[in-house]
């Protein structure tokens, strides 16, 4: 990767009812709440952080409207993976939670382990936990970033 970028800094998303968007990452997912940011204009509330590990956070905005449901034809965003290092435990506290496992654990071309979800707003998540003989680990291992 080039030196100018070091990774990803945060996925942002619009959502309906940020109570429960925080809820869904805050809670099932365990990702801890960062900061909040007012509008500079209004001064009211605008963005929720969340702490998504690493360097890493999930940016939320109030006020989103206008779903679009996903199509695998659609041009732009498809969904979010996160890494997890216990597939089974992340799948299991999902539904204990009363959330949609929208597939459960399997394992994927690529030899990591898998399992789709969903937010509130049905934006797609992807949890997977690496493996060592997977694709990415064997690039990371073959480029000295591990």
């Amino acid at each position: 990767m080039g030196e100018q970028v070091k990774g990803l800094a945060h996925v942002a998303f619009n959502v309906s009812d940020m109570d429960k968007a925080i809820q869904f990452y805050q809670d099932v997912l365990g990702f801890e709440k960062a900061f909040d940011l007012k509008n500079p204009k209004t001064g009211e509330p605008w963005i929720v952080y969340l702490y998504a590990g690493g360097n890493q956070f999930v940016e939320l905005f109030y006020g989103g409207v206008n779903y679009q449901e996903y199509k695998d034809e659609n041009i732009g965003f498809s969904h979010t993976c996160l890494e997890v290092g216990d597939i089974h435990e992340i799948a299991d506290r999902i539904v204990k939670a009363g959330w949609v496992l929208d597939s459960q654990v399997s394992q994927g071309m690529d030899m990591n382990w898998q399992c789709w979800t969903h937010d509130p707003d049905h934006n797609r998540i992807e949890l997977m936990q690496m493996e060592a003989d997977s694709l990415q680990y064997q690039f990371l291992r073959e480029h000295n970033l591990l």
